[in-house]
């Protein structure tokens, strides 16, 4: 469907309130207009009407995954148009309307064709699917000691000059780099990145809860996947997680997916981070959407066991978790509200990436990245720009 559409008879969870029976109007895939339906005019606009009435359908933002590698079969790393328009029409059903590509630690030639590739698929992406908000680099200038499932042979060592040229190939569009602050050359990359506008992010990190307090006088604001590849909390030394949980100037990535995070560990970080500096992730490699079997990881065989995916050594290596799985748990884990949830799932991550004025709400003048729910929060429809991307059952 594109053109102009009118949504009426809904429940409309806006950036302050909750409209209760209202309507929006979406023109030429933006939000022209938003209010209670006995305001509704429908003089001089011709649209696709979609009425909900006696339906109970709840209209919240589009989902916004900051951290995805792969779904359905592809995966940022392959380096063609192809997986990531795969990835671009799959990930509405789940409710992502927009995301990071996310990159891994890989040779040189590798990570540098994957960021060539997304420039290149930003430039001419149509918008009737989720869309490319720019690169997630993860590693390589990560810790060896905690690669997880980056490849060790691949880890190097912070290089500022590397980096310039990796985001011109990217046509400046990494947004948001994940790097170990501990190791050499790490606190003045931080610095470099921040200085740049890109949002420095620790991960596969063994720093202290110290050095993580250096790194954030240094520009570090964000947390990769808490929990996961870094040091422990420790009574006597916090380490990464004790600062990330401590410090309301770090945004921490959560994977809800019960695995990477068992319900308490994700209700204790929202208890201590709130709804404000926590973000909703999937962290997803190219077996969610599809069934258990053997995958590939950046070169490396992976299993998909009952959705656990894991390399042969046992190490946890990515999700095929469903960011509207994941907005489903931390509503269970944590018995938040929806208007938290919506937070944590859209609104923290637009703000964080700059793009608080066309993504994250639902307000006139914005995108038209809508997620229309059932009572269960089951996704009935998606809208990316305007258009539909997605229709359930």
């Amino acid at each position: 469907m594109a053109g102009n559409v009118l949504l009426k008879n809904i429940q409309i969870y806006v950036e302050n309130n909750v409209i209760e029976n209202g309507f929006v109007k979406i023109e030429e895939g933006k939000i022209t207009e938003l209010d209670t339906m006995d305001r509704l005019n429908n003089t001089h606009f011709s649209s696709e009407v979609l009425d909900f009435n006696n339906q109970q359908v709840k209209v919240i933002p589009g989902m916004i995954d900051v951290h995805i590698h792969g779904a359905n079969g592809a995966d940022v790393m392959d380096g063609t148009r192809a997986a990531l328009e795969t990835m671009s029409r799959v990930l509405p059903k789940e409710g992502t309307t927009s995301f990071l590509a996310t990159t891994m630690t890989q040779s040189n030639e590798n990570i540098e064709a994957a960021l060539t590739n997304i420039a290149s698929y930003m430039e001419k992406q149509e918008k009737a699917q989720a869309e490319i908000l720019g690169v997630h680099l993860e590693g390589p200038f990560v810790n060896g000691k905690r690669k997880g499932a980056q490849p060790l042979e691949y880890i190097k060592k912070p290089d500022i000059d590397l980096f310039k040229k990796w985001n011109k190939l990217a046509q400046n569009q990494i947004k948001l780099v994940t790097l170990a602050p501990e190791v050499e050359g790490g606190m003045e990359f931080i610095q470099y990145l921040n200085e740049q506008g890109v949002i420095a992010s620790a991960g596969h990190t063994d720093a202290t809860a110290e050095e993580i307090s250096v790194a954030v006088d240094y520009g570090l604001s964000h947390i990769t996947h808490l929990y996961n590849q870094m040091r422990e909390f420790h009574h006597r030394e916090p380490g990464v997680v004790g600062a990330a949980w401590l410090n309301n100037d770090l945004m921490v990535e959560i994977i809800a997916d019960g695995i990477h995070s068992t319900p308490e560990a994700v209700q204790t970080a929202f208890s201590l981070k709130g709804k404000d500096n926590l973000l909703l992730i999937t962290d997803s490699m190219r077996a969610k959407c599809l069934e258990d079997n053997k995958y590939d990881l950046g070169g490396q065989p992976v299993i998909v066991k009952k959705g656990k995916a894991t390399l042969e050594d046992g190490t946890l290596a990515g999700s095929t978790l469903k960011l509207g799985e994941a907005f489903k748990n931390i509503l269970s884990y944590t018995g938040c509200s929806l208007e938290e949830a919506i937070c944590m799932s859209s609104r923290n991550a637009a703000r964080e990436l700059g793009l608080y004025h066309r993504k994250g709400s639902i307000s006139v003048g914005k995108d038209a990245d809508i997620i229309l729910l059932n009572q269960k929060n089951d996704i009935l429809f998606t809208f990316c720009r305007g258009e539909i991307a997605y229709k359930g059952d």
